[in-house]
């Protein structure tokens, strides 16, 4: 029997025209399915479906998804993280801290180890609700690719992806088009910037999916838009409380050293 599924154009180029014919026509598609975004149960011959390819560097994995938490699409991944996306889908995920990977095209100056972005997700208030953020601060400076100049070239470069400088934190950052955060299986899996033509890249992937507080995910899924702000490394730290990260962004924006997009969010 045909199923209601959805196959963008860059999952067809991945697989091939047979493959995705033949998915379309009921062969090798699951009627029933969990949904790989939110993990509640989907039907292909009820409900339309999304198909979502996640592609390491050696292998590749073809999931499904309701259409209405998260478009087909195909997803770049580290193989690591692909092995990890496997023992979800089969129930067989360990529990793991997950930890952050070097900045693509980025690389600390004059250094043997390359730089990595570390993520915060936490809510902060702004305009009178409390939003779902993203809190990024590598832990060294961040070259420009080629460069070898000492320095930290962090906000610059952002500045030059569309990021604005935050002034004052009760106002809502502005939109940055091409960018979005990936949550998939209830979990962040990645910060995702343009790519080659209508094609996304992932910025920042987590080795292991991040998960989220409740909260954090009610209010994404309310909001539909995730906020992301980015300092230099130094500038925020850990902070064990909402509250002290709300002041560290504050006085991080004081001196003129936080930038913030917004961005829609993909999946549940």
């Amino acid at each position: 029997m045909p199923r209601m599924l959805d196959v963008s154009d860059d999952v067809r180029a991945e697989i091939g025209d047979e493959e995705a014919d033949r998915l379309l026509a009921g062969g090798d598609a699951p009627g029933s399915y969990d949904c790989t975004s939110c993990r509640t149960p989907g039907d292909s011959e009820q409900e339309h479906t999304s198909t979502v390819l996640f592609v390491g560097e050696e292998t590749a994995v073809l999931a499904f998804a309701h259409a209405t938490c998260i478009p087909s699409q195909v997803v770049p991944v580290s193989e690591e993280q692909l092995q990890g996306a496997v023992r979800s889908i089969t129930g067989e995920d360990a529990a793991r801290t997950p930890a952050a990977v070097p900045a693509p095209g980025a690389h600390a100056p004059a250094a043997e180890r390359q730089a990595t972005l570390g993520i915060t997700c936490g809510l902060v208030l702004v305009e009178g609700d409390l939003r779902p953020a993203l809190v990024v601060e590598p832990n060294g400076p961040i070259a420009r690719p080629g460069s070898t100049r000492p320095g930290d070239d962090f906000l610059p470069l952002l500045r030059e992806q569309g990021f604005r400088d935050v002034r004052d934190m009760n106002q809502l950052p502005a939109p940055n088009p091409g960018w979005s955060a990936l949550l998939a299986m209830g979990k962040l899996h990645a910060v995702l910037q343009p790519g080659a033509g209508s094609s996304q890249a992932a910025w920042w992937q987590a080795h292991q999916p991040l998960a989220v507080s409740d909260g954090w995910r009610t209010a994404a899924n309310k909001a539909k838009t995730v906020l992301m702000y980015a300092a230099p490394v130094g500038t925020i730290g850990h902070q064990p409380r909402e509250d002290l990260m709300r002041q560290a962004l504050e006085q991080a924006a004081a001196r003129g050293v936080l930038v913030a997009a917004a961005m829609p969010l993909a999946g549940t």
